[in-house]
């Protein structure tokens, strides 16, 4: 039975959840189908339905450690939270540590530190993510990992008066990902996007202003490192980590809108030689196109990471239609007369969404 089942196994953590999710829905469909008189099997037929039902979720259960009720998906988020933020705490208290006791020690102890440290937490990852299938110790750990590995270097630096360089990022970044795609971990993915997306923002800068410094005064710097992660899922060679594809897609997006809005407000932050009025204009323009992809894309594609870019599309519409109301209206107008108009906008978008949703709806409906 357990051979039969898994003829077709799941990919990976992400898929085998969909597929426990998928049964435990079908489970409570058929209850109600069976309350209501529209379907019912009998005893024999449930019973061996059941016992199907009952396998499949333990061999998921076993091999990829998957939810199988509400209250465990609850659990599994608060364990994500907690990981998170212990590996951030562990970082900083790590940090302060080395701060505190740094001034006691020689050079030759410091590199030795630093240099052992993130070798120590290489090896705890690695043990962590065999003795556990979640993988939330060795995402908390792989995070302190990371950490400590940003301040080897910037430390070492330090120490052999070392000029600050962008090839840091692409040390920082390298590492990460690394440890992301050897044990299939999403925080410290996030992460390594982070630090590429930091990498091509500095050579962008570094190629028109001569100097990668000022690269967070630009935000079209990160334009290229947005639209480079929005298209790695799309490669063929990524499909084998198909659960990392919706954090591309979210943080690409999201890079994205922040630098086009942020110069929709502010012309004078763009490289383009026009008047700054025309800039924000054209971006402001850019922007409601972006969204409006997004949420198309979205409400097409199947997939959690293509509903989470819808969202993301939504909000950002909306963020920048009443961005737009509160320049053309709030200083002329009565201020009852301006929220009015908010209101009734907010209810046709509301119902725009649910044409949309409806939309997607039949899209995969069978």
């Amino acid at each position: 039975m357990m051979d039969r089942n898994f003829q077709n196994e799941p990919a990976g953590t992400r898929e085998a959840q969909q597929r426990a999710d998928r049964i435990r829905a079908f489970r409570e469909e058929l209850t109600e189908l069976e309350r209501e008189g529209v379907l019912v099997l009998d005893a024999g037929r449930r019973d061996a339905l059941e016992i199907h039902l009952q396998h499949t979720l333990a061999a998921l259960a076993e091999r990829f450690d998957v939810d199988t009720s509400e209250s465990q998906k609850q659990i599994s988020a608060g364990m994500r939270i907690a990981s998170t933020l212990g590996g951030t705490a562990l970082c900083a208290a790590a940090v302060l540590f080395f701060h505190r006791v740094w001034g006691v020690l020689g050079v030759p102890a410091q590199v030795t530190v630093l240099v052992a440290t993130p070798l120590v937490l290489l090896m705890a990852t690695e043990l962590a993510a065999r003795r556990e299938r979640t993988l939330y110790y060795a995402s908390l750990v792989s995070l302190v990992a990371f950490g400590s590995f940003v301040m080897n270097l910037s430390v070492l630096g330090n120490i052999f008066n070392l000029t600050p360089g962008r090839g840091a990022l692409v040390a920082w970044g390298a590492f990460a990902l690394l440890l992301a795609y050897t044990y299939r971990l999403r925080l410290v993915l996030v992460a390594g996007l982070v630090c590429v997306v930091a990498y091509l923002a500095t050579t962008l800068c570094a190629l028109l202003v001569g100097n990668w410094h000022s690269f967070l005064e630009r935000p079209e710097n990160f334009l290229p490192g947005a639209i480079l992660l929005i298209l790695v899922p799309l490669a063929v060679i990524h499909k084998r980590y198909a659960e990392f594809n919706p954090l591309y897609r979210i943080c690409g997006a999201l890079t994205l809108f922040l630098a086009i809005l942020i110069v929709s407000e502010s012309g004078a932050v763009s490289y383009l030689p026009m008047r700054y009025s025309t800039i924000e204009v054209m971006y402001q323009v850019a922007g409601f196109a972006a969204a409006a992809v997004a949420v198309w894309v979205g409400t097409r594609v199947r997939g959690r990471g293509d509903a989470d870019v819808a969202k993301l599309g939504a909000g950002f519409f909306a963020i920048l239609l009443f961005l737009r109301f509160y320049h053309w209206w709030w200083h002329w107008m009565p201020g009852y007369v301006f929220f009015l108009i908010i209101g009734v906008v907010s209810i046709g978008l509301l119902a725009m969404f649910q044409k949309l949703r409806a939309r997607a709806e039949e899209a995969v409906a069978p």
